[in-house]
């Protein structure tokens, strides 16, 4: 983005200086006529003249400023404001200073440029110009028709409390009875860029022809000034006074003929479609402005390829542009590096002691010159790998004019002085716009589909694989579709995919380089050598983050021992994994933050491919197993009090199939691919589970066979998954047959062929085949007590099953002692927020209400929807259920109105989560219809 458009003034011949139109302001006040000028030298802070605002001898009553000029920059913006400096709360002395800041209502943005305060010197008349607009007070009923105030300061040495404008009334009012200056108190009188004064006054002894101003550094001595200027300017304001002589614009940095500014690097040229990124400008901007010490800097911090460079080189072309003096770009991989470059800078400004013989020496001098000087520079350190070796070559600037920008590949960079900024990949808006403005500025706009924000989602937003992408499609002509099928074929690398040879910014070197730049350093500070292979590990798992848990585990704790273990290496412990996650975080090779558990262990996606393809194939099959291993020992027997870590545990196994293959089929079905898919059945997600069973059992039929065990496990939940979508006889076709599967390879009396018999009931059951499936059940009962004893959980869940199936034909007698009885037995081995507990009452509340005992059915209700809500959460279709059977029961006694609304609740979450066509969003229709009947008959 441009720099606000600046106005230049001539100045009596001696050049011209800088002004900044969108920043003035028209202050009136609700007073009649009440006006004058000021100047915005913060978002919320503007700089006037005190009897603006204190007109004869009284507070205004009400402050409006006009912030802008109707044709620079985004127009004009009113803003309601008050006094802060003085305390309007009390009476300024007889002889205050003419001068007052305002606090406007709301921030305005005019650009992070601060003011520089000066001082006039010397005995020689130094040019200024005021940066007032009294022109615009015509609207307030003034004729006054000038902008700018120029001329001299004479005298300017001899003169301690105000100085005299000496310039021509331009233009001449030609009203006798005018003043011709109205309008122009509170306007910032400004000589060689720096803010000298404030226009206090027409000077009556030269008949009001002539101003007088209130010197700035006047001000700056007075208690509370200073401190609103350095907390409230903008960003990189400070107090400091300068000198300000005549020949302050002649002066040259040296024996260099170039003058001011000087750039030593160069600055590198921002890439084409460059995003502004103004989050964070402004964050890096607020750590500028934020930190205490007089040294302003911060560190950028971030992994390969998030445009680290490209910002800092934005904000090195911006100061050139605000009128910084000095911009110096050194590369700082290694310390040397920076000395040259500043034994460069020291050699262009001609600095008193440079030798050319000694680049020690000479980059001291110019490290000497930036903390004494009071002129504006900016240093930008690029790619600093060691801050150590660096930081005796660190510039300070005692002055407070200058500042250090600094890009670093590693965390932790902090201290000394240092605030960091982390560095992340392009906002999505961010990436939309940077393919769209590349693309048309190739002429090949047309390569824009609907499948670009995928495609960037697939890049993971990283600036430099977008760049090459890019480069990639105009080079070939591939739109974004037909990149992102390349893009995302198994077959195709990496660098294949962004090769080198389509870098058109620069970067020079391959992704994976990029994106590893930091292994070596790694390796060398690595004396476990257990580095790679725990980033080997990361990489297999979800880059939005797995459990810090999964590095205590058993599974990696016992391999990496037994595999990288030797007899002068210590034994890898919990802790030892944990320094190691950190080593690699500190490299920005991945994020390791405990306090973001579930997720504390991330990597970018296009990071964890570049460590798969250069991962030794042998080392990736040894570590499939264990990844999956590892990420069993920490799922939770139960989901439901750990949704959002079982939400994790699925993504992470989704993500270790995908970049494994056929793997974790080898030479069996992995336990993993079974429990994530449970969990969504667990979980209510019925959709999911269909999708997720029926990839589950094509896959164990094309790699096991159809009589393998596990293809038949993965049948039988396909089955389950059925069900709960209400696709019941799909589901009984595949029960009869794993009943059928497993009675013949594992007889009649194996666990799993009775639970295939349990599951096979209740889909008959849920058919209306209720004497089929109370046979079964019978049957599972008996099975179970004579092989795994009453008092087995599998037991008694079989005989809350057939009471169910009791009560549903008639025999609720039989089924309420029984129920009770379960529900008894789970709360005591299961506990009381076992979800078979949960189901066990509201089971039991159903066979109550079918016998007249509703009140004690609504009882046992109302606790299960709270159970529900909170354990499984509000929409989950057991929660949903467990209202509708509330509902039904508050109808039964009476309470119509609320049953209505419960019922209205629950048509609605059913055909959301399930579909209009589902049995149980039919069933609730039905209901809420029948309500509705019997209310207006009632009624």
């Amino acid at each position: 983005m441009a720099p606000p458009r600046a106005l230049r003034v001539r100045c009596c011949g001696r050049g011209s200086h800088e002004v900044h139109p969108e920043r003035l302001v028209l202050v009136r006040t609700g007073d009649p006529g009440g006006c004058g000028s000021g100047y915005l030298i913060g978002p919320q802070l503007v700089l006037t003249a005190l009897h603006v605002v204190r007109p004869e001898g009284r507070w205004t009553g009400r402050v409006e400023a006009r912030v802008g000029h109707p044709r620079y920059g985004a127009g004009q913006v009113d803003r309601p404001a008050q006094v802060c400096w003085p305390d309007p709360q009390e009476v300024p002395a007889a002889d205050a200073l003419d001068v007052a800041l305002l606090w406007l209502a709301t921030p305005v943005e005019t650009g992070a440029t601060p003011v520089r305060w000066g001082r006039p010197g010397g005995v020689v008349p130094v040019p200024f110009e005021g940066a007032g607009f009294p022109a615009l007070a015509a609207d307030a009923g003034s004729p006054a028709h000038f902008e700018y105030l120029r001329g001299e300061l004479p005298d300017v040495s001899t003169s301690s409390t105000g100085w005299v404008l000496n310039c021509p009334v331009w233009p001449a009012s030609g009203r006798s009875k005018v003043r011709p200056w109205e309008g122009a108190s509170g306007s910032a009188i400004f000589c060689h860029g720096r803010l000298v004064g404030v226009v206090a006054e027409d000077n009556q002894a030269m008949g009001n022809r002539r101003l007088h101003a209130v010197p700035a550094h006047e001000a700056l001595s007075l208690p509370g000034f200073a401190d609103f200027v350095t907390k409230h300017g903008h960003p990189g304001t400070t107090a400091t006074i300068e000198e300000v002589t005549a020949d302050s614009s002649q002066t040259k940095p040296g024996k260099d003929d170039a003058g001011w500014p000087v750039e030593v690097g160069p600055v590198p040229t921002l890439a084409a479609a460059f995003q502004p990124r103004r989050l964070l400008r402004e964050r890096i901007d607020t750590a500028r402005a934020g930190n205490g010490s007089v040294v302003l800097t911060q560190v950028l911090s971030g992994g390969g390829g998030v445009g680290k460079s490209q910002l800092a080189a934005a904000c090195a072309i911006d100061a050139l542009r605000e009128g910084f003096d000095l911009v110096v770009w050194a590369p700082a991989a290694e310390a040397q590096m920076v000395i040259t470059r500043f034994a460069q800078a020291a050699a262009r400004l001609g600095l008193s002691g440079v030798s050319g013989q000694d680049q020690g020496a000479d980059a001291r001098c110019l490290l000497e010159w930036l903390a004494t000087t009071q002129r504006r520079w900016l240093v930008v350190l690029d790619d600093v790998s060691d801050m150590a070796a660096i930081s005796e070559w660190w510039p300070a600037s005692r002055t407070g004019t200058g500042w250090v920008l600094a890009t670093t590949r590693m965390r932790g960079a902090t201290g000394g002085g240092r605030a960091r900024v982390d560095i992340d990949v392009y906002e999505t808006e961010e990436s939309a716009a940077y393919l769209r403005e590349r693309l048309t500025g190739e002429g090949m706009i047309h390569l824009l589909d609907d499948q670009a924000p995928a495609l960037a989602e697939a890049l993971g937003h990283l600036p430099l694989a977008l760049g090459l992408a890019a480069a990639y499609m105009v080079n070939e002509e591939l739109t974004c579709t037909a990149y992102l099928r390349r893009f995302t074929d198994r077959q195709t690398r990496l660098d294949d995919a962004l090769p080198e040879s389509a870098d058109t910014e620069g970067y020079g070197q391959r992704i994976t380089t990029a994106l590893l730049l930091s292994l070596d350093a790694t390796r060398a500070a690595d004396t476990t050598r257990l580095a790679e292979p725990v980033l080997s590990l990361t990489a297999l798992l979800a880059p939005a983050g797995h459990p810090h848990a999964l590095w205590a585990t058993h599974t990696v704790l016992d391999y990496l021992n037994a595999t990288y273990a030797t007899a002068q290496a210590p034994q890898v412990t919990a802790d030892r994994t944990h320094s190691v996650l950190r080593l690699l975080h500190r490299y920005a090779l991945l994020t390791c933050d405990t306090r973001a558990e579930h997720r504390a262990v991330r990597i970018h996606a296009l990071t964890a491919r570049a460590v798969r393809e250069n991962t030794p194939t042998r080392v990736l099959h040894g570590l499939v197993g264990v990844a999956g291993d590892a990420l069993l020992e920490i799922w939770p027997e139960v989901d439901q009090p750990h949704a959002d870590l079982a939400a994790v545990l699925r993504a992470n196994t989704d993500a270790l199939a995908d970049h494994t293959g056929d793997h974790l089929w080898h030479p069996e079905g992995h336990p993993v691919l079974y429990r994530a898919g449970t969990s969504l059945l667990d979980a209510g997600l019925p959709n999911a589970s269909v999708n997720y069973w029926q990839h589950i059992a094509e896959r164990a039929e094309r790699l096991l066979g159809a009589k393998h065990l596990d293809t038949i496990l993965a049948r039988a939940n396909l089955a389950a998954s059925y069900s709960g979508v209400g696709r019941t006889r799909e589901a009984i076709t595949i029960e009869e047959q794993v009943v059928a599967d497993r009675e013949r390879l594992l007889g009649g009396d194996d666990p799993e062929t009775i639970r295939a018999r349990a599951n096979l009931a209740v889909s008959y059951w849920q058919v209306g085949r209720t004497g089929e499936a109370i046979t079964i059940e019978e049957r599972v009962v008996a099975d179970r007590e004579r092989l795994l004893g009453g008092d087995d959980p599998d037991t008694i869940l079989a005989r809350g099953s057939l009471a169910v199936s009791y009560s549903r034909v008639g025999r609720t007698g039989e089924a309420i002692t029984i129920q009770e009885q379960v529900v008894a037995d789970t709360e005591r081995l299961l506990g009381g927020d076992h979800p078979e507990t949960i189901r066990a009452r509201a089971n039991l509340a159903a066979s109550y209400s079918r016998v007249g005992r509703t009140g004690e059915a609504i009882t046992i209700e109302e606790r299960v929807v709270a159970d529900r809500e909170r354990l499984l959460g509000a929409e989950h279709p057991d929660t949903i259920l467990a209202r509708a059977n509330l509902a039904a029961s508050y109808w039964q006694v009476g309470r119509t109105g609320e049953a209505i609304t419960i019922q209205e609740r629950v048509v609605a979450d059913t055909e959301r989560l399930l579909g209009g066509d589902h049995p149980e969003s039919i069933r609730a229709r039905d209901n809420l219809a029948f309500a509705y009947e019997r209310h207006s008959n009632s009624g």
